[in-house]
């Protein structure tokens, strides 16, 4: 009987060290946001610039993720959107329910929001042919170029001064945006 409680004790130690060292590599974050009274939350994966265990700046754009080709939009499991009310999203109605969002980045800034109706995926490799009945939308996203080094993947929902929202992607020294409505 003790031989076993050891064992167990054993492995819940390995089980936490294992879950407390992925964390410490690229945690997850769950935020929310109240706009024009609908709710809407990102859950997503949050890496840094500096490969993991080292203190070397990894290139983000153009390098750790690749123009050209779809990007789970954050680390580990892709990024899943819920909303409460239907949004306009570029010419795209988004009904009430989660989605994945993916991200197509381009060099020249002609980047994408890719809004996928499965949920539960991974994130890599994205088959664009497989996955082609599975989006809903492929929405244009503005680039700007920030002022200040950006070291962990950040996304953020805010109100749109204009009305409506803005999804917001920032990383390195770049930023990505998109505005929405939300449909009543």
């Amino acid at each position: 009987m003790k031989r076993n409680i050891s064992k167990l004790i054993l492995f819940t130690a390995v089980v936490a060290g294992a879950c407390s060292l992925q964390a410490g590599v690229s945690p997850h974050e769950t935020i929310s946001a109240t706009i024009d009274g609908s709710k809407i939350t990102l859950t997503y994966g949050r890496p840094f610039s500096k490969k993991p265990g080292t203190t070397e700046v990894r290139k983000i754009w153009g390098g750790l993720v690749p123009y050209g080709k779809v990007w789970r939009t954050g680390a580990d499991a892709a990024t899943v959107l819920n909303i409460e009310q239907p949004l306009a999203i570029g010419e795209t109605t988004v009904p009430a329910g989660k989605y994945t969002l993916f991200t197509f980045p381009v060099e020249d800034g002609t980047s994408k929001l890719i809004i996928n109706k499965r949920t539960g995926q991974w994130g890599i490799p994205y088959d664009e042919k497989k996955e082609a009945d599975n989006e809903l939308a492929r929405v244009d996203m503005k680039k700007e170029t920030l002022d200040k080094d950006v070291d962990q993947f950040t996304m953020a929902i805010e109100p749109n001064p204009s009305g409506g929202g803005v999804l917001k992607m920032m990383w390195e020294k770049t930023q990505y945006s998109v505005p929405f409505t939300v449909k009543k």
